[in-house]
């Protein structure tokens, strides 16, 4: 809480996730009607009933956000748990150990840093077949490696400090020292990884629902603007199937950016010299003749 009153955008960005969350929450008891109800003609433009208009398939698009909403935040959520773990873990790993065991890893970490994201999609939908459980695998997959880097570094850092190396003077185990001494400093670091992971695993599946790679079944911010795009929306005017969920899939992300901007300026304020703005930033006083 103190992070959030100590920095704005921080608070912004936290009223922004926490409506948007609650509002998937609710999405079953306030969306006006069912997610497949069609109430209208397509792309009915917004009125007093639809103040957001309807699709290509007549169904109501206030509707449609609230329920995607829920399709979208879990894979976001999913994805990013799913990243911090496997990137924690082996981060961890990597620079505690160091030696040959931060050799493997690293290397393992740079040849997934590699990998093209959008031809692996292909392959697995070719394999395993267009399923919401294999978006959510292959984004937090493809997504540790940043992760597991950022934390490497941190571990490596904090094993070199003095209070470690007397812990193992005095005959502490690994297991001890990782968990009373190293993961206290990662953890804090893993949570704002986590939020910027959140983000970028939304905008990851938004891409992959548009390319009509994502699951067909799955009802996500993605799939919408998929939808209006095959359903020639561009071409009739109805902005209103495409403008909404792109607006819902861009504040998402800016939420979750400025709350992982807030944290990281919280945990390592020298980062606060790369961010200076007009508002931060001041030109000292030109002094007077007389004081020259």
């Amino acid at each position: 809480m103190n992070v959030l009153r100590r920095y704005p955008g921080g608070a912004l960005g936290a009223v922004m996730l926490a409506a948007i969350v609650v509002l998937a929450v609710l999405a079953p008891w306030i969306a006006p009607y069912a997610s497949h109800e069609k109430v209208g003609a397509v792309y009915q433009p917004p009125s007093a009933a639809h103040p957001l208009g309807l699709d290509d398939a007549g169904i109501d698009m206030v509707t449609l956000l609230l329920w995607g909403a829920r399709t979208s935040l879990l894979v976001g959520f999913a994805a990013a748990l799913i990243a911090v773990v496997v990137g924690g873990v082996i981060g961890l790993a990597a620079g505690y150990a160091g030696g040959r065991t931060d050799a493997v890893l690293m290397r393992l970490t740079d040849y997934m840093l590699v990998i093209p994201d959008i031809p692996l999609l292909l392959i697995v939908a070719a394999v395993w077949g267009r399923s919401m459980t294999g978006v959510v695998a292959i984004i937090g997959l493809l997504s540790w490696p940043r992760l597991a880097r950022v934390v490497r570094a941190e571990a490596l850092s904090v094993r070199e400090r003095a209070y470690v190396k007397r812990a193992l003077t005095i005959g502490a185990g690994n297991l001890r020292i990782v968990a009373t001494h190293v993961l206290p400093h990662v953890v804090p670091l893993l949570l704002t990884l986590a939020i910027f992971a959140v983000g970028n695993a939304i905008l990851v599946e938004t891409a992959i629902a548009f390319l009509g790679l994502g699951d067909p079944s799955a009802l996500s911010w993605g799939r919408l603007i998929q939808n209006a795009f095959a359903g020639q929306a561009v071409s009739r005017d109805a902005w209103w199937a495409i403008v909404p969920p792109g607006l819902a899939v861009g504040c998402l992300i800016l939420a979750c950016t400025l709350i992982g901007r807030a944290l990281e300026d919280h945990l390592n304020p020298r980062l606060r010299a790369g961010h200076l703005s007009v508002r931060t930033f001041r030109l000292a006083p030109v002094p007077s003749g007389g004081e020259r």
